[in-house]
């Protein structure tokens, strides 16, 4: 069969390359359109019962993940021309396209009482174009303590605005132009007053990432493309080949990012990541048909026949390699999240068609071009390489207990290491603990217990029961209880504009900030009530927040920290005895939800998807093994060579603490099917040398070790470099997918080049007395 598609290829090759041409040109087009993608949820199933609750309430109450924030620390932020700017800032931030609300201590309200009207109006502290009297807005401020820990935190110094950002903008490619005017203003405002401005927040922390994201992809295409050229300029001494290698996976690329676009997909911290997975992937295929050409021509002189050669006995190698590559991206297509999704279907989708660029590409170019030259094809006979190559044959045939042992005490240690393997994730994960966004964080953390939105709704079953006084006094005892814990701060809710009330009632005195007893609640009702239905009255507002229509539902928003997937679940553990306590589950539901909920279950859920995916990939890979080679004994052998480098690197995780999270998890299924294309290499140059060393298997297992050996150690050592690219990288998870990639690829290829042929001499030793070497014959017959 592939003598056929050898002869089709060469036969028809100019029409093949035309349709290459127009194909990747209207590829390009697409290609061109590319977008980037600002959700943190879609990790998580659209069928989840939190994600759902989390729909509901944003379907009720809005967003809960659209608030920016912007700190100061200072003692003199009350003097008169630090507080001008300060208010001016406020002024000017409130400009910006996009934003839709500021809530900072200029242009905070105070609640004062009008018996003339019998209202509650809302004032403002600072008149909007007057001279604020800096004294009597402080001596004011501070004697309201609905805005402590909200606006200021008094042990500090610090003080905070909350920026609200129009949701369809924050969806959109103006995000960036609205959090980066943001900024703007305010590094302007630092600089001039010497004071180091803080900024958080989901839009602040998502937008940040998303544009690290497409910067980093472009370097590590830059970088994957530099390396790999070197490497191909070190190996092949020649230009052409560089550049031929260069195009195809410049093509495949393209078509990578086109596919994205037609999928209807964008750009997100994963996909981000095919462009250069791409170069690193399809690089080998070039490496492979390249050094069976040149080994053929250095044999038969006759370049026709060379390159004929070269698809028919490379092509069912690429293909299977790329196959069981494709599968391991593959599989995660089959999991539920839209994230892993999109990254399994584009991935697994281009890595095949790599191989069809590469099929059609790299024997039509070089049917055009003049033959290789000697300087060309002096690599295979490299005195060093054959050297290296001379030691590893000589280990595996006479030290093959050594390599057994020290096979058996790797594994061993690493089972250790594994036991000590952490599951934990974060929001902000991914960031190094050097970085400005994380360092702000914490300042928030720090000063004001953190920025993290954490919902929870009280459905009360009944209509007008959110709003009932013994319903508010369990909120507001509920939220006293929250407080005790150092990860949870300031919380927001109809009780907070309650207690505020009832301050203002008693003509601002701070001691009466609290919920009201029935006494106080016959006096302050009419207060609260919006004259001729008001609907744009503070109270109104306030409601309509934090209650739905009916006035059935009601929500607590609270700030916290980034406690991470193991604290949350215990912290909401600790929280639901509390809650359930004052709200009895026959009279009341209790929804906790949020982004912060969200995004963590969907962190858990990624990586419980990632092992699911592993086991498939595991069986789908080994499946093809199955077909190709029709031996369980060789399967037995692929499975031990594989499965050794990535117990090796789990052991390294656990044992440099390096916690299991997605990106992490990842490695495992994403090099298992890159290094089962160097067992295969090996496996097929093995059998398809068997029959012309008279069945010798120990033989066979020599020439195997010299024959693929080249391929083997530049193919790998290109795809090391190239996942070491990842490295440079400054999220934490695309790192440690770089080097953790890299260690089990590199340990793939000891294990491919050692292990394996040995594993081949002990199985054929152990079965030679009753068997041929039949148990490594294909049922059909090899091409001659």
């Amino acid at each position: 069969m592939w003598h056929k598609i050898a002869t089709f290829v060469i036969k028809f090759r100019v029409a093949l390359l035309l349709i290459l041409l127009v194909a990747t040109g209207v590829m390009g087009y697409f290609a061109s359109k590319v977008e980037l993608s600002y959700e943190f949820t879609n990790a998580i199933p659209t069928d989840n019962p939190k994600y759902i609750e989390y729909q509901n309430f944003r379907k009720q109450f809005g967003e809960d993940g659209n608030m920016m924030v912007v700190g100061v620390q200072t003692d003199k932020f009350f003097e008169q021309g630090f507080f001008n700017d300060y208010t001016a800032l406020s002024q000017d931030l409130s400009k910006v396209k996009g934003v839709i609300n500021i809530l900072s201590v200029p242009n905070a309200i105070n609640l004062v009482k009008d018996t003339a009207t019998g209202q509650l109006k809302a004032e403002k502290l600072v008149t909007p174009g007057s001279v604020p009297n800096v004294d009597s807005v402080k001596n004011v401020f501070y004697n309201l303590p609905f805005y402590r820990g909200l606006l200021y935190n008094p042990a500090t110094n610090t003080y905070l605005m909350a920026v609200s950002i129009d949701k369809q903008m924050l969806n959109s490619k103006h995000r960036t132009d609205v959090v980066f005017g943001i900024t703007k203003l305010g590094d302007a405002f630092g600089q001039k007053h010497n004071v180091e401005m803080h900024y958080s927040g989901l839009p602040f922390i998502r937008t940040n990432m998303a544009t690290s994201v497409q910067s980093e992809m472009k370097l590590f295409l830059i970088l994957s493309f530099v390396l790999t050229a070197v490497i191909l300029m070190l190996f092949f001494r020649s230009l052409t080949a560089v550049l031929a290698s260069m195009l195809v996976v410049a093509v495949g690329v393209v078509w990578s990012m086109a596919t994205i676009v037609l999928l209807g997909y964008k750009i997100t911290l994963l996909t981000a990541l095919i462009p250069p997975l791409i170069v690193v992937i399809g690089i080998p295929n070039c490496v492979y048909f390249l050094n069976k050409y040149h080994a053929e021509y250095n044999h038969h002189q006759n370049k026709p026949k060379s390159l004929l050669l070269m698809v028919e006995r490379m092509g069912v190698v690429t293909l299977f390699t790329n196959l069981t590559a494709a599968i391991g991206f593959g599989v995660f297509f089959f999991t539920k999240s839209a994230l892993l999704k999109e990254f399994g279907l584009v991935a697994g989708l281009n890595i095949m068609a790599i191989f069809f660029i590469s099929l059609i590409f790299i024997p039509a170019l070089f049917s055009y071009l003049p033959a290789p030259k000697g300087k060309h094809t002096s690599y295979l006979d490299s005195p060093w390489m054959h050297k290296l190559l001379n030691v590893l044959t000589s280990w595996v045939f006479s030290h093959r207990l050594w390599i057994y042992l020290a096979t058996i005490v790797a594994c061993a240690v690493s089972v250790m290491g594994v036991m000590r393997l952490k599951n934990v994730g974060h929001i902000v994960d991914d960031l190094p603990k050097s970085d400005k966004v994380y360092q702000d964080l914490k300042f928030f953390e720090k000063n004001f217990k953190g920025v993290m939105p954490l919902e929870i709704v009280i459905d009360t079953k009944r209509k007008n029961g959110a709003v009932s006084l013994p319903v508010l006094q369990k909120m507001d005892e509920l939220i006293n209880y929250m407080e005790q814990y150092p990860e949870i701060g300031h919380s927001l809710s109809i009780v907070n504009g309650i207690k505020f009330a009832k301050q203002a009632y008693y003509d601002g005195d701070s001691t009466n900030y609290a919920v009201p007893n029935m006494f106080d609640g016959a006096f302050i009702q009419p207060y609260l009530r919006a004259k001729g239905g008001d609907k744009s009255s503070m109270m109104s507002k306030l409601v309509n927040s934090f209650m739905d229509s009916t006035r059935q539902k009601t929500r607590i928003s609270i700030n916290m920290a980034d406690v991470g997937s193991v604290r949350l679940p215990q912290l909401l553990d600790s929280i639901r005895p509390k809650a359930n306590a004052l709200f009895d589950s026959t009279k009341y539901n209790i929804t906790y939800t949020g982004t912060s909920i969200v995004f963590l279950e969907g962190s858990k859920f990624i990586i419980n998807s990632l092992r699911d995916s592993l086991i498939l990939a595991f069986i789908m890979i080994f499946g093809c093994m199955i077909f190709l080679f029709r031996s369980w004994r060789i399967l037995l052998i692929s499975v031990v060579v594989n499965i050794v480098p990535l117990l090796i690197t789990a052991g390294i995780m656990g044992w440099a603490n390096i916690p299991i999270k997605p990106s992490t998890v990842l490695v495992f299924s994403v090099a298992l099917g890159i290094t089962i294309d160097v067992t295969i290499r090996f496996l097929v140059n093995f059998k398809q040398e068997l029959s012309r060393h008279e069945e010798d298997v120990a033989v066979t297992v020599r020439r195997t070790i010299h024959d693929t050996g080249l391929s083997i150690i530049y193919t790998s050592l290109i795809l090391i470099a190239g996942f070491g690219v990842f490295a440079l990288s400054k999220f934490d998870g695309t790192k440690s997918l770089g080097y953790l990639t890299s260690i089990t690829l590199f340990l793939a290829m000891i294990t491919n080049l050692t292990l394996q042929p040995a594993l081949l001499l002990w199985m054929d030793k152990i079965l030679k007395k009753t068997k041929t070497p039949e148990w490594l014959q294909e049922e059909s017959d090899e091409e001659k």
